[in-house]
């Protein structure tokens, strides 16, 4: 298989490439160099490239990583620098698909297993303890408010270094695949108030508005009067500080809120939520569109944006990395789940359209804008959220890649006694129009 470069000085090196060799052997193409502690190097079976670098810090790494078999163990091995991976992270993630879901035979279990316990254990390596701790009731207005401040609190400068100019969290609209982020950003944008169909002097609500992209672009382009909700503070007030500076004070504003905590029956004409149904749980969901529905006049449109699992993939059968580390208490559930309970709360659904690739291309910017800007993201959030993100965006963009992730825009109507007052047609989505 290409062994070179070995130190043959050190025998935990010795038994540590051996196993490797062992349990990577149907392993192919195998494009990256492993690194070991005192610099045994174990070349790609190329000589012409390798993708990325696999460092493995000290010699009890690799049993503390793989003796569990989870996927967890792995990014954990990573987070907190047991591993390191120097180049294209993205290469990670088949390499990781390969030892989770491989099934050796009785004979190679023994083998595997014999040669990894022959590895030496993590020794006074301090235990690794979950970032989040939650508290209340899953998905009460205290924990939800808590699960969000987790994530989206880091700070308002991290998120500038590799977000776009209008500080878009989620998927980008790709007219072009070679587009840059700020122009699929602002596409993105444009695409949901065409969806919408929005129209001057109209309320839009804002679910989940972020750092308040949507809402300034809903209000300054279309004319609309907009109100964006959050549970984050910085958030609250970076949007706020926008939306002064762009005078739009009088048409656009954002209010820390939970969507449960709004009552005003009707009193919308349009409703849009992006990126935030992850957060509401499954077992919320009929709650959810209810109360939007309610929001909503005869007549109203609700664009719903949200990740779903793929409908063949099942459950985790235990917490995932990004579950952990990521979106504590998030909660992806397929579209025709989504969908029921929409139908359910009395929406009909008129369009719904996957937007999977744009979030892997979406993703694949963020991951090369957070390492070209690696050194300032340590300082502002620290070495260990640096790793998270790094890891966390880069696997999304394999999920979404090979299809176990999706994105879907559901735009759902409250019919006014059987009519929408939608166009017979979509053609109105395509028209281009020139943004002021």
């Amino acid at each position: 298989m290409g062994l070179r470069a070995w130190n043959l000085t050190d025998p935990i090196a010795h038994k540590t490439l051996h196993f490797l060799q062992e349990l990577l052997r149907d392993y192919h193409p195998r494009d990256f160099t492993v690194e070991l502690w005192d610099a045994s190097r174990w070349a790609p079976e190329t000589d012409q490239f390798s993708r990325f670098t696999w460092r493995i810090n000290h010699p009890g790494a690799l049993r503390a990583a793989l003796s569990p078999r989870t996927q967890l163990a792995l990014a954990e091995a990573y987070i907190y620098g047991d591993f390191d991976i120097e180049g294209d992270i993205a290469g990670v993630f088949p390499l990781a698909d390969y030892f989770l879901g491989k099934e050796w035979n009785a004979k190679e279990k023994l083998r595997l297993s014999s040669l990894l316990l022959g590895l030496p254990s993590r020794g006074s390596f301090p235990a690794l303890r979950p970032l989040s701790k939650l508290h209340g009731r899953l998905h009460s207005r205290e924990r939800d408010r808590q699960a969000v401040t987790y994530h989206y609190d880091v700070s308002n400068e991290f998120y500038q270094l590799w977000l776009d100019q209008n500080l878009v969290y989620s998927c980008a609209y790709f007219k072009e695949r070679d587009n840059d982020l700020d122009t699929a950003q602002t596409d993105k944008l444009d695409y949901l108030c065409r969806k919408l169909r929005l129209q001057a002097g109209e309320r839009l609500l804002d679910i989940g508005c972020g750092w308040g992209g949507l809402v300034l672009h809903a209000a300054r382009e279309y004319g609309v009067h907009a109100l964006g909700i959050t549970l984050s503070q910085p958030q609250l007030e970076f949007a706020t500080e926008r939306i002064r500076r762009a005078s739009l004070s009088d048409r656009c504003q954002v209010r820390l809120l939970d969507y449960r905590e709004l009552d005003e029956p009707g009193a919308y004409d349009k409703v849009v939520s992006v990126g935030m149904v992850e957060h509401v749980g499954e077992s919320r969901l009929p709650e959810y569109f209810s109360r939007v529905f309610r929001l909503l006049r005869p007549g109203g449109v609700f664009l719903n944006h949200g990740i779903g699992r793929a409908g063949n993939r099942p459950l985790p059968d235990q917490p995932t990395f990004t579950d952990v580390y990521v979106f504590p208490d998030g909660d992806l559930v397929p579209i025709g789940t989504t969908l029921q309970a929409a139908e359910g709360a009395g929406f009909e659904v008129c369009d719904v359209e996957n937007l999977r690739e744009h979030y892997a291309l979406t993703l694949r910017h963020w991951v090369r804008r957070l390492e070209n800007h690696a050194e300032q993201a340590r300082r502002v959030a620290g070495e260990i959220k640096y790793r998270i993100w790094r890891l966390y965006m880069a696997g999304s963009a394999h999920y979404f890649r090979n299809g176990r992730l999706d994105v879907y825009q559901s735009l759902l109507v409250k019919s006014d006694n059987g009519g929408t007052r939608l166009p017979l047609t979509r053609r109105d989505w395509y028209q281009e129009r020139a943004l002021k």
